[in-house]
């Protein structure tokens, strides 16, 4: 059998396979070859496929690459690797209609996975808000504010009015790190507070604020410092002035 025809009866099968019975019985390298094809059909896509797996590690991996570090396996260019980016970006809009209405995600580790695929390779921090009714079901994902986290870059006040806007109950805060390290800065801590003393004050309850870096999180709230800063609100709030402090913005 010629060559060309050999390649067009293996991708032929790969599909037809996919087909029947979904990726199951499919090998990790197989998914990855199945999505090179889309942009090469007419091209071998075993090898590079194999390639993409071994340099980085597994097909988790190998989807979220970036661009330019999947061009630095031989026979990997923009046109085949097509396939994989298509089915990320597929995945990023799937979970995001799929998202609201949706009852809360109970753990942090289950938000992460919503939203890492959508924040691991931005280049500057993107704050997004989750808003949640009163039956803790999610009304909206929203991204509110680009670039460093600091208190002149994050209004307090604009969530605030979002959110009674939306008539939500509840508020999850999530931002990215692009430096890869999730641990949580001093300004990431100041305006953590800032949010949730202004959210109290109009009767909304912070769920959670994460931080997502490369392949990991920070959750404020598994790691107790939410419920430090709502003991402390508690206790300002009944401190002589308070209302007058400049603490809301």
């Amino acid at each position: 059998m010629p060559e060309n025809d050999h390649r067009a009866g293996h991708r032929q099968r790969l599909r037809e396979k996919f087909l029947t019975s979904g990726l199951t019985g499919f090998h990790d390298y197989e998914i990855v070859e199945l999505l090179l094809t889309l942009g090469t059909p007419r091209r071998d896509c075993k090898i590079a496929a194999k390639a993409a797996l071994e340099k980085f590690g597994s097909l988790r991996g190998a989807l979220e690459a970036a661009p330019e570090d999947l061009q630095e396996i031989p026979g990997l260019g923009p046109h085949n690797i097509f396939g994989l980016k298509l089915v990320q970006e597929v995945a990023r809009k799937f979970l995001a209609e799929k998202l609201p209405g949706k009852p809360f995600c109970r753990n942090s580790q289950e938000v992460f996975d919503y939203l890492y695929h959508s924040m691991r390779d931005l280049k500057t921090e993107i704050f997004k808000v989750i808003y949640l009714d009163s039956a803790s079901r999610i009304l909206e994902l929203e991204d509110l504010f680009a670039g460093s986290l600091t208190s002149s870059a994050v209004y307090p006040r604009k969530i605030i009015e979002r959110a009674i806007k939306k008539n939500a109950a509840a508020l999850i805060f999530v931002h990215n790190h692009p430096s890869g390290s999730c641990k949580p800065s001093g300004p990431d801590l100041s305006v953590t507070r800032e949010l949730v003393f202004a959210s109290r004050l109009v009767e909304l309850k912070v769920l959670d604020h994460m931080i997502i870096g490369d392949g990991d999180f920070f959750s404020f709230a598994d790691r107790g410092l939410l419920e430090k800063m709502e003991t402390e609100f508690k206790q300002i709030r009944q401190t002589p002035g308070f209302y007058r402090s400049g603490s809301e913005k």
